[in-house]
């Protein structure tokens, strides 16, 4: 099920924000992640977002910032099964139009963007991490 977060959400959303980060940018180090934490999670309560639960349990969220997709975040074990296209479904049922960052060295995560029609505008470097990212849009 789709839904909007909800307070007591905090908790489990943010476990998979750091985990998901932590195994998908094995590239950058995870303190750099532990280091943001509580960063995030503030912005995360003045954010919009979209969990997806099953059982009472969330697998997945995603987030944006007016028009900024911060991220689709997925629990370990439960990605590849539709989780994050059906949040990307939502957002773009919500938002005409949006633009996200992607690091260039998460493959995969560049490969489902571009399988679901957002298109690269630019490429540039994460001030914060030094790494190469691309700026994406929807529509494409």
């Amino acid at each position: 099920m789709l839904r909007k977060f909800t307070p007591p959400d905090l908790e489990q959303i943010m476990q998979i924000w750091l985990q998901a980060n932590i195994e998908t940018h094995s590239f950058i180090p995870a303190r750099y992640w532990q280091d943001n934490y509580q960063l995030v999670q503030r912005q995360i309560q003045q954010a919009d977002i979209f969990v997806y639960e099953q059982a009472g349990e969330i697998l997945g969220f995603a987030g944006l910032s007016g028009s900024y997709l911060a991220g689709i975040f997925v629990a370990a074990g439960r990605r590849s099964q539709g989780i994050g296209s059906q949040l990307l479904a939502r957002i773009k049922q919500d938002y005409p139009s949006f633009s996200l960052n992607v690091y260039q060295k998460n493959q995969r995560a560049c490969n489902f963007y571009l399988r679901q029609g957002l298109k690269i505008t630019a490429a540039g470097q994460d001030a914060a991490t030094g790494e190469a990212e691309y700026t994406m849009v929807w529509p494409g």
